[in-house]
């Protein structure tokens, strides 16, 4: 199995849109794939999941986090610390959860992410350049 970060934008998408993203779902479902967060990445989720644009009642997001994501993730405990060369401190915390979980990847639509490349083991990737390397493994 896999192990990955994924952002916010990646998860949104993953959950609410047909596209590359919504492979990931059936890809955490089928146990390919185990998404890695920390408690500020789910407020994170479950903050932006509520903006008036997805239209979703509190029921509706409750049920996608407890049934559609949570069951298929791991939660690591995670100290925030502050991390070098990052356009958007908001995006510390994906950083603070790959590189304190020990995952390889962080799945990222956004470009302040995928402008670093790399952080330590961590490798910053678009979800295109992961769907890709999840088909390659067994």
């Amino acid at each position: 199995m896999i192990r990955a970060v994924l952002d916010t934008n990646v998860v949104i998408s993953a959950l609410l849109f047909s596209g590359p993203p919504s492979q990931l779902v059936s890809a955490w479902q089928s146990s390919r794939l185990r998404p890695v967060i920390s408690a500020p990445i789910l407020d994170e989720y479950i903050r932006v999941l509520a903006y008036p644009k997805f239209k979703l009642t509190s029921a509706e997001i409750r049920g996608l986090i407890e049934e559609e994501l949570l069951p298929f993730t791991e939660t690591v405990k995670v100290v925030p610390s502050a991390v070098p060369n990052v356009r958007d401190p908001d995006d510390a915390k994906f950083i603070t959860c790959a590189t304190t979980a020990g995952v390889r990847w962080l799945v990222s639509g956004d470009d302040d992410l995928l402008s670093l490349h790399r952080i330590k083991s961590v490798e910053v990737i678009s979800v295109t350049g992961f769907l890709q390397r999840l088909k390659y493994k067994p």
